[in-house]
């Protein structure tokens, strides 16, 4: 395992990076409502991608055919927008999506509710989205990573959700995709030690009911195997001497 660790310029250009998807994820959040089309959301925020002259990094990335991850209901993830999937009134909905700027990367997820939803499934999202800040509590230099795993595990597990293990967070920056792989549920060892100036994307994935997934015959779409509900939240962090720095939040 390489773990990347950026000189200040890279991390000064993937702040940058993850400070327009903060802007991005903000815009989207308030675009989402019932009787548009999971299309139009991905349509959406391309737009809102390359108007900021920057690039969106999912978009044909291994083949996938889209800007951003739209995944409703029992969708975990990389949920492919398409014009006939409308959202409804009581759904829920996950946006994952990144873009590249000046050669730099960001992720970051959210869950939204469509219209008004169910108590039930406004506490996956609060819980998911918590789960991330549980974890990024022990995100420090001189912690180990999976700290950060097994804090999401300690917080989740009480309230009988099913956490994915199928799928998990990884380092990000200067690719989409770098080591370390970060777990959302408990590990027996360690990990490695976390120093400055890495940046990683923490994702807690939720379900609602089984922890089981399987994917769809798209090959992509991530699907809860017992049909129930997951909620997905991920922000890209910068491990510092200190607290971390969450970098894909306004």
């Amino acid at each position: 395992m390489a773990i990347l660790i950026k000189s200040e310029r890279e991390v000064d250009l993937i702040r940058k990076s993850c400070k327009l998807l903060a802007k991005v994820h903000k815009e989207l959040g308030q675009y989402i409502r019932p009787g548009i089309s999971t299309k139009d959301v991905d349509t959406f925020g391309e737009k809102l991608i390359r108007d900021l002259g920057c690039i969106p990094n999912f978009k044909n990335y291994n083949g996938f055919p889209a800007a951003i991850c739209v995944s409703v209901n029992e969708e975990v993830v990389h949920g492919i927008p398409h014009r006939e999937h409308i959202l409804q009134e009581g759904d829920i909905v996950s946006l994952d999506a990144g873009l590249i700027y000046k050669g730099y990367h960001s992720d970051a997820a959210r869950t939204y509710p469509v219209g008004k939803v169910s108590d039930d499934l406004l506490k996956l999202i609060e819980r998911t989205e918590q789960s991330f800040w549980e974890g990024i509590k022990h995100a420090k230099a001189g912690n180990h990573l999976f700290e950060i795993s097994n804090a999401i595990d300690d917080y989740i597990s009480q309230f009988g959700y099913g956490i994915v293990r199928e799928l998990v967070g990884h380092g990000v920056g200067c690719q989409l995709h770098e080591d370390p792989q970060i777990p959302n549920f408990r590990q027996t060892r360690r990990g490695p030690k976390l120093q400055k100036n890495m940046t990683l994307a923490v994702e807690p994935m939720i379900n609602l009911g089984r922890a089981d997934v399987e994917w769809l015959d798209d090959d992509w779409t991530v699907v809860a195997e017992d049909g129930l509900p997951s909620a997905h939240y991920e922000n890209t962090i910068l491990i510092t001497d200190s607290e971390p720095e969450v970098l894909t939040i306004e």
